[in-house]
This record gives structure tokens, sequence and C-alpha cells, in this order.
């Protein structure tokens, strides 16, 4: 990279870091936690909030604390509108909670994590849900078994770090179990999860495939682990057929 270009971006992935921290607190944050986060230099932090929240991309609120700007919302909107997979995805969700009253969640992979990229619960009080966008490891899921059904022992290994084999409550999962699951959940095109990423949590999920036959995304139902079995088949069923009718669109 030229040297004359060094500088534009620096600022760039402060930009960038700048999102990121936020996303990552999801709230407000004060002009010296941002700096903190980032370990940028503090004029560098001033100057870039300050056009970004002239742009709209940032807002701060009565306290002077620093968010999102209603310009990233206009921008999520249209990324939804006009990516087909989310757009078809979410009107799907809708009619399932509506439907069957349960959390509906579409997932993938980013980089060596799990994120939650759309989610839609029903209206009563108690609702299990994950947020939209953090990253979680891959062996606390249903969705991360079945999207690394095509790769290899060797890379899946490779890709998940040992740390994020650990559970939340302290329990360490086996390597060769996590992929003996991988490949029963290839085998029979779904897999449940119970008490991993969430100790009151049953998770079911279904693959989203491409036309090639590669797993790109996961359908899933997060429901309470007290929900009677003949429940969890009716669900698990709906999940499949629901899966599969986005497969034939992709």
């Amino acid at each position: 990279m030229p040297v004359e270009n060094a500088p534009r971006a620096r600022g760039v992935d402060r930009v960038i870091d700048i999102f990121r921290q936020l996303h990552q607190a999801r709230q407000p944050m004060t002009m010296r936690e941002l700096i903190d986060a980032t370990g940028a230099p503090r004029s560098s932090i001033y100057e870039l909030v300050s056009i970004l929240t002239e742009a709209g991309w940032l807002e701060s609120n009565a306290e002077g604390n620093i968010f999102f700007g209603r310009e990233m919302h206009y921008y999520g909107a249209d990324y939804m509108a006009h990516n087909d997979l989310i757009r078809r995805s979410h009107q799907l969700m809708v009619e399932l909670v509506a439907k069957h009253g349960e959390t509906v969640q579409l997932c993938m992979l980013e980089g060596n994590k799990y994120q939650v990229v759309l989610s839609e619960s029903n209206a009563q009080p108690f609702k299990i849900s994950s947020d939209i966008g953090v990253k979680v490891p891959i062996p606390w899921t249903a969705s991360g078994r079945l999207l690394l059904g095509d790769w290899s022992a060797e890379d899946i290994l490779a890709l998940i770090p040992d740390e994020d084999f650990v559970l939340a409550n302290g329990r360490t999962i086996d390597k060769q179990e996590f992929l003996d699951d991988i490949h029963r959940a290839g085998a029979q095109g779904y897999y449940l999860t119970e008490g991993l990423s969430d100790s009151f949590t049953c998770c079911m999920a279904a693959p989203i495939r491409t036309r090639t036959g590669q797993a790109v995304a996961a359908f899933c139902f997060m429901v309470s682990r007290d929900t009677p079995m003949e429940r969890r088949q009716m669900l698990l069923q709906e999940l499949i057929v629901s899966a599969q009718r986005l497969s034939e669109l992709s």
C-alpha cells in the first residue's frame, strides 16, 4: 500500500473498530469508553465521532453518550429488503411465530463463530432468544453442527479455538464427540441440543442449502426444555419443511 494511503486506511480501520465496539456493547458508550475500547488516540476518536455524527451514522444522547444513528437503520433495512434469503426467511419466521408461538432464528457462521442473523419471538412474557449478531462458540450450538457438515475433521479442529469447547457452565465438550455430532447431524438432516449455551433451552435446527447441497444457514426453534416430546417432534417437522422450502429457492 502506498505510504500516502496509510492514514486513510488507519482511519477506516478505526471507524470499523468504533462500530464493532458499539455493537459488542449493545448500548451507548461514553467517549472515554470508546477511546479505551479502541485504543486509538483521543483526538482521532473525537474527530471520527464528529464526522460520523454529522453523517447520521452515529448519534449522541442527552448525556453525550454515543450510539448508532438513524442512517444505520436505513442501511440495515435496505440489506434486509434486497438480500433474498434474509427477506424470505423473515417472512417465513413471522408466519411460524404466529402459528406456533415459539422463538425462531436464522443462523450462520461468521469466521470461527456462530451468529444469529434474524430472530423472531412471540409476545408472551417468557421468551427464549439470543442477541442478533453476537458471536457464540460453534460447539455450543445445534446449527454449528449442521453448518460444518461439509468440512473435514482436520479443518474443523483447525477452525475452532480450544477454549470454545468449554461451555459457560465449565463443562468441556469432547472434540471427537463433537465431530461425531456433526456426522450425525449431516446424516439425519437436523440436530437438537439441550442445555448447551443456555441450561433451560432446547435448540432444534435444520439446514438451509444451496442448489449444490452446501449448508449456508440454519433455521432454528428455541424452546423450553420442558416442552413435551410430542410437541418437539411436531415443531421439528415444521422446521425441516420450512428449511427445505428456503433451500429450494436458494
